[in-house]
């Protein structure tokens, strides 16, 4: 039989879990994993993996994940690399599950069970408008006056420092406040890991290219006639390759800093930023070049001081020292 694992943000595995017992009773090899705000993403996945480690058979292994692109999404995805039998379905809804439930009695492999719930998960989608009324959808254009195809520039939309790159925010709230149409990883190290690229490629959001290229490429493009009707939204792993990037000529006025992983050497400044000495030093001299610093995580955010987090930085890690 199947196993399925239920990821998503906060409780909405567990309560769904509940209501697909209800409704068809008490089921073996499934589990709900939830990802909660004080979780990173690789305690997310070794629960993932503890859960499959308790199925029966951990040969065929269906994810049902809330949303394309968020975090359980994006750790299942690195799951799935390594299994090529395993398989994943975003957008749960109840219909999606029951069917799973159902449809696995008959369905051996998790590839065919998770094309085989499509069509109902999607029925499950209705409404109680009549057919008859029209809805209008107003759409906002936000692309800047004189922006053109060939204008020989491509449009940086936004420009974030984020250890995590592409997951859940970037490719919900950041990307429909940016209105971009592609989504640009810029790493070198990344750049040369054909599965992570596969995996960043897989997470872009519908209507949004992704691409992972190193910092020469960028600094190649950036004023490349070619791409003058793209609004890019460049994704770095740290400062210090925003900084490369900068002093070979590409134009970035603004970093959004949203996320930086804890590692060993570095202090936290806040819940999601941590910073070690290069760090320090790379955004002051950032700062030098007139760049300026939007630090929040998401666009509902406040922005915090930069300034304020240099100093507290400065501050820890001359205590590590002593």
């Amino acid at each position: 039989m199947v196993g399925i694992v239920l990821a998503t943000h906060g409780e909405f595995a567990e309560g769904i879990l509940q209501s697909g017992t209800m409704i068809f009773g008490e089921q073996e090899n499934v589990k709900a994993v939830t990802l909660h705000p004080s979780d990173s993403p690789d305690s997310l996945r070794e629960r993932m993996q503890t859960a499959i480690a308790s199925f029966d058979n951990a040969d065929e292994v269906l994810f049902l994940v809330d949303l394309w692109g968020g975090t359980p999404f994006n750790q299942a995805n690195n799951l799935c690399g390594e299994h090529d039998k395993w398989a994943i379905v975003a957008g749960l809804n109840l219909p999606m599950l029951i069917e799973a439930y159902s449809s696995r009695e008959s369905i051996t492999s998790a590839k065919e069970l998770a094309i085989a719930i499509l069509e109902v998960a999607k029925e499950g989608v209705r409404t109680t408008v009549p057919h008859e009324e029209k809805v209008t959808a107003v759409h906002h254009n936000t692309t800047p006056s004189g922006a053109a195809v060939g204008n020989g520039k491509m449009q940086i939309v936004l420009a974030r420092v984020d250890s995590r790159l592409l997951h859940g925010q970037v490719a919900t709230s950041w990307t429909k406040s940016t209105n971009t149409n592609r989504i640009i990883v810029v790493s070198d190290s990344v750049a040369k890991d054909e599965l992570r690229k596969k995996l960043i490629e897989q997470a872009a959001p519908p209507g949004v290219k992704a691409n992972v290229i190193p910092i020469s490429k960028l600094i190649a493009v950036a004023n490349d006639a070619r791409f003058g009707n793209t609004k890019a939204l460049l994704l770095f792993e740290n400062p210090q390759d925003v900084l490369r990037v900068i002093e070979g000529g590409v134009d970035i006025n603004v970093i959004n800093v949203g996320s930086m992983a804890h590692s060993v050497g570095k202090v936290m400044v806040n819940k999601v930023l941590s910073m070690d000495a290069s760090d320090v030093n790379t955004f002051e001299k950032l700062a030098e070049k007139h760049v300026k610093f939007d630090v929040r995580k998401v666009p509902s955010d406040s922005n915090s001081n930069m300034d304020d987090l240099l100093k507290k930085a400065k501050e820890e890690l001359a205590q590590q020292k002593n």
